[in-house]
Parts: structure tokens; C-alpha cells; sequence
């Protein structure tokens, strides 16, 4: 056990989220021990109290409360397996970012109950000390375009981008029914609310208009429909959690396979199940030159089955005009 120290973040560090600074110094404080010292006030940088998602710059000085020694952090181990499974879901690489396509029901971080996810595989690709870093996610049930850092500096950038909404991202995704209307925007706030399922209460996203509410839009387009399904590209404006379940459900037109916002109704016989939700492009800043980059992600598993089944253009290309109208609600 040591003392209060403080550590002053290193220029390698820059950018990096507290959280992760925190697993890559002391791996021995879980998350949720080191969520009660930030809410505590215990853990503070450059005297401030400050949140787990925080980037930290360099030359900060990091507050280090009393804690059990942490060990000797272990060097990366080489998995083939790992590094030929990542390989093999490559879309983009150069030297300062790659992309792949993340399968369905694969984690893009570690949980409880996750053992094998894309963030655990990333030590297989670490080149020259650095290893591809997460600057954003995606859902375990949500498939499609994951873009990662190759470095911090890389990492530094792209958080900002994706933080700042400099990221235009465009999803594909079944909903039941067809939108009234067509297309159009979806301006609606959400906070995460308890809701009694049966007997027990959990907590999720949902619609609302209090003073905890986080503001949350997005454009929507239907591309394709059969009748009693329809392709609809939704184009995020905010990263709210669920943001996309929750506005189709909202708009009547709840995700197919999307039982938690859409309910039990929201399948389809003929349709393979699980959530029928697909990051298909994004474009942004390169990191290092500047120059707006499009990665696209080519639909794959249950949705290219589904794409199939149903007829739809896999290849569609989606462009956005200008379709913001007043709210539908």
C-alpha cells in the first residue's frame, strides 16, 4: 500500500482516456473501485475533479490516492490466432489508423461475462511498443465498421473527431413496418430511466424531455421496403447509448430482432434473428493529413442473409440532402 502520490502524464500518454491510463498503470484497480474515487474526489487531475472518459494531456498531473502496489504491467503477448482473426476482418490499414469489419455478437471490450472480445485481441498487433488503440464502439449485437488508432497520437485525433460529431456515420437497419415518413429527421431527447420488465426493473434508454435528458438526433432515410419491412439508412447527429434503437422504436418502426425497444414483436419469420443493425460507412479526418477518408463496410452475416431474403441492394449507396424537418414525435 502506498501513499498520495501524483504522476505527471507523459507525452506517449496524451490523448489517452483516464479510464484506459488507469488499466495501463495500475491494472489492479477495477473499474468500478476507480468510479468511487472519481465520484469521491479522491482521484483528481491538475487538482479537478473530472470523469473516467476524460483525455488526458501531456504534463497533467494525475492525484493518486492510497492503493495496493500495482505489479509489474505484462508485455504484450503474441497470439497468431488473434492477429490472423483480425487480419482476416480488415477493411482499411496505413500507418496511423485501420478499420475492420466487426461480425455480430463479437464485444468490442471486455465485461463480466466477455472473455474474447476485439480490445483483447488488439495486443497481437502491437508494433514497436504501441498496439491499435479504441477510439469508439459498437454495440455486441451490432456488426459493421470499426475504425481504430495505430497509435496515441492517432488515438488523440480521432477521439477529438469523434467527440466533436466530425464524424459522419451512416448505419443500415430492418425496421418493421415503414416510417411515416419516408425519411426525415428525428429530434428527440433521451435519458436512461428505470422500466419494470415482469417483476424486475431494469434500466434503460428512453424518450424523455426532463432536465436529465441528453439531447439526441438523428436522419433517417428509407431506402427499400417489402411491405412489412423496410432498409432505412440512419445517419446519428449525437453518440447517445441506444440512440438509434430507441429513435426507431419511437418513430413506430422498432430495429427488427430489437426486443429490448421494440419488444417481442419486433421479429419477422423468414429473418434470422438477432439485431438487424449495421455500421455501413464513415467519414472523417485522417489523423495525420487531414483529408476527409470514407471507409465503407461491406454488409455481412445475418444482415447480408436478411439483404438477400428480402431482395434489397447491398451495394446501395446512400447520399444525404439536406432532410431535417420539424420533429417527429
Amino acid at each position: 500500500m502506498t501513499g498520495v502520490s501524483n504522476k505527471i502524464v507523459d507525452v506517449k500518454d496524451d490523448g489517452v482516456r483516464l479510464d484506459r491510463w488507469f488499466r495501463l498503470y495500475y491494472p489492479q484497480l477495477k473499474h468500478g473501485a476507480l468510479e468511487k474515487l472519481l465520484r469521491t474526489g479522491q482521484i483528481r487531475v491538475d487538482g479537478a475533479r473530472v470523469k473516467s472518459n476524460r483525455r488526458m494531456a501531456v504534463g497533467e498531473s494525475v492525484r493518486i490516492p492510497p492503493m495496493d502496489d500495482a505489479p509489474a504491467p505484462k508485455a504484450a503477448v503474441y497470439n497468431k490466432d488473434d492477429a490472423d482473426y483480425i487480419r482476416s476482418l480488415m477493411l482499411y490499414e496505413d500507418d496511423d489508423i485501420l478499420a475492420i469489419n466487426k461480425p455480430f455478437g463479437l464485444a468490442v471490450q471486455g465485461g463480466a461475462k466477455q472473455s474474447r472480445h476485439i480490445d483483447g485481441m488488439l495486443a497481437s498487433l502491437e508494433k514497436n511498443g504501441e498496439r491499435p488503440l479504441l477510439v469508439h464502439r459498437l454495440d455486441q449485437e451490432t456488426g459493421g465498421l470499426l475504425v481504430l488508432a495505430k497509435s496515441r497520437k492517432a488515438a488523440r485525433e480521432l477521439g477529438h473527431a469523434f467527440q466533436g460529431r466530425d464524424v459522419a456515420k451512416t448505419y443500415w437497419a430492418l425496421c418493421l413496418g415503414v416510417p411515416r415518413p419516408r425519411e426525415g429527421t428525428i429530434d428527440l431527447p433521451i435519458a436512461k430511466k428505470p422500466v419494470k420488465i415482469g417483476v424486475r426493473v431494469q434500466e434503460r434508454m428512453s424518450p424523455d424531455d426532463g432536465a436529465e435528458a441528453k439531447t439526441a438526433i438523428t436522419d433517417f432515410m428509407t431506402i427499400d421496403d417489402a411491405g412489412e419491412a423496410s432498409f432505412v439508412a440512419l445517419k446519428p447527429l449525437t453518440g447517445r447509448t441506444h440512440q438509434l434503437r430507441v429513435h426507431c422504436a419511437a418513430m413506430g418502426a422498432p430495429i427488427v430482432g430489437d426486443r429490448k425497444y421494440g419488444g417481442p414483436q419486433a421479429v419477422l419469420e423468414g429473418v434470422p434473428e438477432g439485431l438487424q443493425l449495421f455500421c455501413r460507412e464513415m467519414t472523417f479526418a485522417h489523423p495525420a493529413t487531414g483529408k476527409r477518408l470514407t471507409v465503407t463496410a461491406p454488409l455481412t452475416g445475418r444482415m447480408k442473409d436478411t439483404w438477400k431474403f428480402f431482395g434489397f441492394n447491398a451495394d446501395a449507396r446512400v447520399d444525404w440532402p439536406d432532410i431535417r424537418k420539424p420533429k417527429k414525435r
